[in-house]
């Protein structure tokens, strides 16, 4: 696998994107948009939470993606009876050294995946806070900084499964996108039959980037030009959510940061090097609808959080960009950089 320096581009590194994509791609057939999701959270540093219901491929996506990383990997399957230290990890006493040692948990990975996250406790999903949040575990007063980068993926089904615990909104709040991954048209579930029939495509995949490779793209996600107008426009259709009628809890600033990070990774996948209102649009109910509580009465009246953060896309102006001109005082600058796209 290829290695880059400091001085890596985006263009440097876009064939590491494509690697990934096609590896994904390859064993979740049909669902290009949930895979580009996927990396759209990666390389913005967030968690991915996967709710479905059982049997659409939510643990399949989630170890293909970690598997096509030559990266540390562990997997954390939720049970009611999981502990929060199965996850943290606990101190043990030594004998022979006459002290107590680390036993560092399964959280100790640069991708965890966790699969049904809500048949664990809250006390137990509440043992993710401060990992998920400060990249950190703090364990008898000792602090161990976790490992670049560092993902959860996380599966769960719809809360009105059986056994099933709902997330605390703390939690939910730590993940930056929420995505849903649908059953599959005919003709790829007709492809699915083909090629899972035998042999799982998971048994041959083989990793197809280096974990120093994400950590570059990681770098160059975080140089993408956002313009005021997009920052306005992001933190415009956050402070909504706290308005509506038809929501009894909003979003966090942690979710106008998240919803700003995914758009860069975006616009950076997309070729640009500056994001634009369209990548907030795309993006906004992915990353803001499960941190949103509906009233009673929006239940009662089947209102979705889906369908309000929809309803504020289209309530909310888009900001468009100024004309550029003149020169000297009073020259209008472009909202964001007019410039031919860069391939990613």
């Amino acid at each position: 696998m290829t290695t880059y320096d400091d001085r890596s581009s985006l263009t440097d590194l876009t064939a590491v994107v494509e690697r990934v994509r096609s590896s994904v791609e390859g064993v979740i057939e049909g669902k290009p948009e949930v895979v580009r999701l996927s990396l759209t959270v990666l390389l913005a540093e967030g968690h991915l939470l996967i709710e479905d219901v059982p049997g659409v491929g939510k643990t399949m996506l989630a170890k293909a993606l970690a598997r096509s990383i030559d990266c540390s990997v562990r997997r954390i399957q939720f049970t009611p009876d999981l502990l929060p230290s199965d996850i943290t990890g606990v101190s043990i006493w030594d004998q022979q050294r006459r002290d107590f040692e680390f036993k560092p948990g399964a959280i100790f990975a640069q991708i965890v995946i966790g699969d049904e996250i809500n048949r664990a406790s809250p006390k137990t999903q509440s043992a993710l806070l401060e990992s998920m949040e400060e990249r950190q575990v703090t364990i008898d007063g000792h602090t161990y900084e976790l490992p670049s980068p560092f993902m959860v993926v996380a599966t769960q089904n719809p809360v009105e499964m059986e056994g099933t615990y709902p997330l605390p909104e703390a939690q939910r709040d730590r993940f930056m996108a929420r995505v849903s991954v649908g059953y599959p048209s005919v003709e790829a579930e007709l492809q699915m039959l083909d090629v899972h029939g035998g042999v799982s495509p998971l048994e041959d995949l083989q990793p197809v980037a280096h974990a120093h490779d994400i950590v570059k793209l990681i770098e160059a996600v975080r140089g993408v030009h956002v313009a005021e107008t997009v920052r306005r426009y992001a933190v415009e259709l956050v402070a909504a959510t706290r308005t509506h009628p038809d929501l009894r809890l909003g979003a966090s600033p942690r979710a106008t940061l998240h919803l700003l990070r995914a758009a860069k990774a975006a616009a950076a996948l997309s070729g640009r090097e500056y994001a634009l209102p369209d990548d907030v649009q795309a993006l906004a109910v992915a990353v803001l609808a499960h941190r949103l509580l509906p009233t009673a009465q929006a239940q009662l009246n089947r209102r979705t959080a889906e369908q309000v953060v929809q309803e504020i896309l289209q309530r909310t102006a888009v900001p468009a960009a100024p004309q550029q001109g003149g020169t000297g005082i009073g020259r209008v600058a472009p909202a964001y950089p007019q410039q031919p796209p860069r391939s990613l």
